[in-house]
């Protein structure tokens, strides 16, 4: 997932310079030194998102599950990722600008998939190896097309050591520092 620069298709300047142009129905991303185009999400993912928010509330009210957040990811912080949830203290990205770095204080990335023809590369491929290299504790990965919802931790030499998936209905587990459970019964709703 770490391409040499000679690979990417721009600088991470030059993305971030077509990103501050983008309209705002666009959303885009510098993953793998490739620039993708994240779908907008329907109605569903924002209920899903709005489900995950009150149980993040719920469980650790000293923490913000924030929205659509910029993160400097992959190693040495080439990708630029638009999570659709970062959860981190109140207060953590008070002055940062568009894309904050996740050295400390980034306790979990979200991922919602999208019914788009790159939900399998960025979601389940590429994001996995980026917030594991960025050094995200935990990675959960919502996954609409499975029904399932992925727990990575243990972030290692650009690995996440631990992988764990559950389906719809079960409670999951998120290790430390986020260190609580989900009660995902709701999400049946959800199911395809």
């Amino acid at each position: 997932m770490t391409p040499s620069t000679e690979y990417a298709q721009m600088s991470v300047e030059e993305f971030e310079e077509i990103e501050r142009h983008a309209p705002e129905t666009v959303r885009l991303e510098f993953i793998n030194g490739r620039l993708e185009v994240k779908a907008m999400p329907d109605g569903n993912h924002g209920e899903i998102f709005m489900w995950l928010l009150r149980q993040c509330m719920q469980h650790r009210p000293d923490l913000n599950l924030m929205p659509e957040r910029g993160l400097k990811v992959e190693k040495y912080r080439k990708g630029r990722a638009r999570t659709d949830g970062t959860l981190a203290p109140r207060g953590h990205f008070k002055g940062h600008g568009e894309w904050s770095s996740t050295d400390s204080g980034v306790l979990m990335a979200v991922e919602i998939t999208s019914h788009d023809a790159d939900t399998n590369r960025r979601d389940r491929v590429d994001k996995p190896v980026g917030y594991a290299e960025a050094g995200i504790p935990v990675y959960l990965l919502i996954d609409r097309d499975n029904d399932t919802l992925t727990v990575y931790s243990d972030p290692k030499n650009g690995k996440y050591q631990q992988t764990r998936s559950y389906p719809y209905g079960a409670d999951v587990e998120l290790p430390a520092p986020v260190g609580f459970t989900l009660d995902t019964e709701e999400l049946k709703d959800y199911a395809h």
